[in-house]
C-alpha cells in the first residue's frame, strides 16, 4: 500500500510539473496572440487612417486641381480682357493723339490768322496814326496861322489890320494898350445912321445864323456899303481929310442888331489938336 501511494504521489508530482510548463507556454502563446492581434488591429487602424488620409488628400488634390484649372481659366480670361483693354487703350491713345495733333494744327492756324489780322490792324493803326500826326501838324500850323491872323488879320481892303477884339474885355485891353482910339457902337436894323466919332454907321441886313451882315459907312458926304461881311472881319476905309485907315469890327450879330467898335489912328487926334494950340 505504501508503495502504491508513493508511486501515485510520484506520478502526481510529475504530472504537476508538466502541467505547469504547458500552462506557461500556453500563457506565452496567448499573450503573443493577443499582442499580435493588438498590433494587427493597430496597424489596420493606421492603414485605414492612412487610406482615409490618402483619399482626403486625393480629394483635396482634385479640388486644388479644379481650383488651379479655374484659376488658369480666370487668368486666361483676365489676360484676354487685359489684351482687349490694352488694344482699346492703344486705339484710344492713337485717337487722342490724332485729335490732339488736329486741335494743335487748328489752333496754330487760328493763331496765325489772328496774328495776321492783328498785324494788318496794327499797320492800319500805324497808317491812321501817321495820318493823325500829319493832321495834327497841319492843324497846329493852321491854328498858328489862324491865331496870327486873328490877332493881326487882313482887312477887306487888303491892308494889315491891328489887333482884333472879340469881346468887350478884349476891347478894354486894346484901349489900355493905347495904340489906337476905339469907339464902341450898337446898330439896329431899320434905324437911321448912328454917329460914331467922325462917321456914321447904318445896319441894313443881318443873318445871325451865318454871322453875316450888311452895313453902310457914311463918311465925307459919301456912303460906303460893306455887304455880306462876317464877324471879326476888319472893314477898312479911308477918310478924305487925313487919308488915315479906319476900321470897323463887329463882334456880335443878333436878330436885327449888331455890336462892335470903330478903330481910328492916334495921329488924327494929334493933327486936329495942333491947330488948336497955335
Amino acid at each position: 500500500m505504501s508503495e502504491l501511494d508513493s508511486s501515485m504521489k510520484k506520478t502526481s508530482g510529475e504530472g504537476s510539473s508538466g502541467g505547469s510548463g504547458l500552462g506557461l507556454w500556453l500563457g506565452i502563446g496567448g499573450a503573443y496572440i493577443l499582442l499580435s492581434a493588438f498590433v494587427m488591429f493597430s496597424m489596420y487602424g493606421r492603414i485605414q487612417a492612412l487610406e482615409t488620409g490618402l483619399a482626403t488628400s486625393d480629394e483635396q488634390q482634385a479640388r486644388l486641381a479644379q481650383r488651379l484649372d479655374a484659376s488658369e481659366s480666370s487668368v486666361a480670361g483676365v489676360n484676354e480682357k487685359l489684351g482687349t483693354a490694352q488694344q482699346g487703350i492703344e486705339t484710344r491713345s492713337a485717337q487722342l493723339q490724332r485729335q490732339h495733333r488736329a486741335s494743335l494744327n487748328r489752333l496754330v492756324k487760328e493763331q496765325k490768322a489772328q496774328m495776321e489780322a492783328v498785324t494788318g490792324e496794327v499797320e492800319g493803326v500805324k497808317s491812321e496814326v501817321g495820318t493823325v500826326k500829319t493832321d495834327v501838324e497841319t492843324t497846329r500850323t493852321d491854328l498858328a496861322a489862324t491865331k496870327d491872323k486873328l490877332e493881326r488879320t487882313i482887312g477887306d481892303l487888303g491892308m494889315q489890320s491891328g489887333l482884333i477884339a472879340r469881346t468887350r474885355e478884349d476891347l478894354d485891353a486894346l484901349r489900355r494898350k493905347g495904340e489906337r482910339n476905339y469907339y464902341e457902337f450898337t446898330l439896329l436894323k431899320g434905324k437911321g445912321p448912328v454917329p460914331v466919332s467922325t462917321i456914321s454907321l447904318a445896319l441894313k441886313k443881318v443873318d445871325p445864323e451865318k454871322s453875316k451882315f450888311t452895313l453902310n459907312v457914311l463918311a465925307d458926304d459919301r456912303t460906303i456899303e460893306k455887304k455880306d461881311r462876317t464877324m471879326y472881319e476888319p472893314m477898312q476905309f479911308y477918310t478924305a481929310k487925313d487919308r488915315q485907315l479906319y476900321e470897323v469890327v463887329v463882334f456880335t450879330a443878333e436878330k436885327n442888331k449888331v455890336t462892335g467898335y470903330l478903330s481910328t489912328p492916334k495921329e488924327k487926334i494929334v493933327a486936329q489938336a495942333q491947330p488948336e494950340t497955335k
